[in-house]
């Protein structure tokens, strides 16, 4: 089977700009993880989509998903965790106590705050798993990239050819991204900054899907600028 898995686990520290996640707000007409759910329910070979929630809005996210008409059927709310890794692993235990170890199911992960990722992404992130077991998004960096260890001087500038910004989805069989994770020690854990990292700890090859810049995280108030813009909806000040 085929799952969907959006993130949507945080409380969006980095807005500051309303009292609940930001995931939460409005995107023009509806709030933002409602267009990033409906770009995943319109993706037919998503057996089922699960949506990590922060446990203090697992309500007015079912609340939410009754108000928009959304099929219910397909979607499945697991609480969040801690980090971005802990909600993953809430969803995946969930979809091995329903749906066992079948070592065909994959995952789809997904940032619930990238709502204009396309059906082709979605697509091309299935068919990497199914054949690779791992891989990400991905689009060409085209600013120069350095590197500073000490945040006040430069490093290193490495050669821009060879550097890429990471998106979502990141998709794994889910078995494998399992196996990997308990496989680390807490050392490894702690310095995890996203799923695939955890493939790149074990040397597990991660192969790279073709993003796209619309495809944006909406992390900070100029993010949302921008996504209003995209979206067509009102100036946000």
């Amino acid at each position: 089977m085929i799952f969907g898995a959006i993130l949507a686990g945080g409380v969006g520290s980095r807005m500051n700009i309303a009292d609940m996640p930001k995931q939460f707000l409005m995107l023009g007409s509806k709030p933002i993880i409602i267009h990033t759910v409906e770009k995943f329910l319109m993706c037919p070979r998503l057996d089922k989509i699960y949506i990590g929630v922060h446990p203090d809005w697992m309500l007015h996210m079912q609340d939410l998903i009754e108000k928009y008409g959304l099929d219910a059927g397909k979607l499945v709310c697991v609480p969040g965790g801690n980090d971005r890794n802990s909600t993953i692993f809430n969803i995946i235990n969930s979809i091995k106590e329903r749906y066992g170890d079948d070592e065909d199911n994959i995952v789809v992960t997904h940032d619930s705050v990238r709502p204009f990722v396309t059906n082709l992404i979605i697509e091309e992130n299935i068919d990497a798993a199914i054949k690779y077991g791992a891989c990400d998004t991905v689009i060409a960096a085209t600013d120069t990239i350095v590197t500073s260890e000490n945040g006040s001087t430069i490093t290193s500038i490495p050669n821009r050819k060879f550097m890429y910004q990471g998106q979502t989805p990141q998709s794994f069989r889910v078995n494998l991204l399992f196996d990997m994770y308990n496989d680390l020690t807490d050392a490894e854990k702690a310095v995890l900054t996203d799923a695939c990292k955890i493939c790149v700890v074990r040397d597990y090859p991660v192969h790279l899907v073709k993003g796209e810049v619309s495809n944006l995280k909406i992390t900070t108030v100029a993010d949302y600028k921008i996504a209003m813009a995209l979206e067509g909806g009102v100036r946000v000040d």
